[in-house]
């Protein structure tokens, strides 16, 4: 109960029958179109069918079918799940302490079952560069969820999606460099946000980076049933390094949204405006709360 008034004091909200739902603060890089789950809400998954929807039930309550193969709506969850981890796809590909993207809209999608390799979704969406608020307003993607009774992170191919390498952040990605690879005091910072949603104004790249660097865990966890966000960065600690890069010890919490669990992250990451951010290790972690703080086991 506590964790859940965590995140309920971080303002995160939405709905999914049965239990709380945590998305990102109000102005979070990483948002979850509450207004689809609204939609989507007292929806029931059918799988296999690949029909035309039809309406099931009694007088006293009726379920609307979701498409699962062929054309999909694209503001019911299989084309949502399916757009977001394309959302994480490109913050592994672009991401910054100044570039964070996220799912803007779904345009269209379909699905098909691939014998032999799993299901296929395509995808044309619009996504959102959430920093500077600029949106690239038609992308098109592919996502192949794979069989097989061993996980393996799903495959994504964006083969339209131009507009996005026109943002420009190199002189703030640089100055942003060149303060702390020449700090004496490393950074260090705690719960961004905080329990009331604040965080001091210096911490908030690295807030943005956090996002970035969760997208890696999320792309690599993500399933047809999943729809991971970000909730919280729990702790960053800028490392020693003696090389070019930026060192960071990233402590990440993950909410999931269907399954309602919250998953805690330890990440150790470099970055440097030419490189690029890079994942050197990941480590899924136990954690307790004390007091509207993570502490991680």
């Amino acid at each position: 109960m506590i964790l859940w008034a965590l995140l309920a004091a971080l303002g995160l909200g939405g709905v999914i029958t049965g239990s709380p739902t945590v998305t990102a603060p109000p102005d979070a890089a990483s948002h979850t179109h509450a207004e689809t789950v609204e939609e989507s809400k007292n929806s029931e998954r059918v799988k296999g069918i690949s029909a035309k929807p039809a309406v099931v039930g009694t007088v006293e309550e009726t379920i609307e079918v979701v498409m699962e193969l062929g054309e999909l709506n694209p503001n019911h969850y299989p084309a949502q799940r399916a757009a977001k981890v394309v959302e994480h796809y490109l913050n592994t590909q672009h991401g910054s302490p100044y570039k964070v993207f996220t799912l803007h809209r779904v345009l269209s999608a379909s699905a098909e079952d691939v014998p032999d390799s799993g299901r296929k979704y395509q995808l044309k969406l619009s996504v959102q560069e959430s920093v500077h608020h600029q949106t690239i307003e038609e992308c098109l993607a592919e996502v192949l969820f794979p069989t097989g009774e061993s996980h393996a992170p799903p495959q994504v191919q964006v083969s339209s999606c131009e507009d996005l390498l026109k943002i420009n952040v190199t002189v703030q990605e640089e100055n942003l460099y060149q303060q702390y690879k020449r700090n004496d005091s490393h950074l260090f910072a705690q719960n961004l946000p905080d329990s009331y949603g604040h965080m001091e104004p210096e911490h908030v790249p690295f807030w943005h980076l956090g996002i970035v660097v969760s997208s890696f865990v999320m792309l690599s966890e993500s399933t047809q049933d999943t729809l991971y966000n970000m909730a919280q960065v729990a702790n960053v600690s800028q490392l020693a390094t003696e090389d070019n890069l930026l060192k960071f010890d990233y402590d990440v919490l993950l909410h999931e949204r269907v399954s309602q669990e919250i998953f805690a992250w330890k990440m150790l990451v470099t970055w440097s405006p030419s490189d690029g951010v890079k994942v050197l290790k990941m480590e899924k972690k136990d954690y307790t709360v004390k007091n509207l703080k993570i502490t991680l086991l």
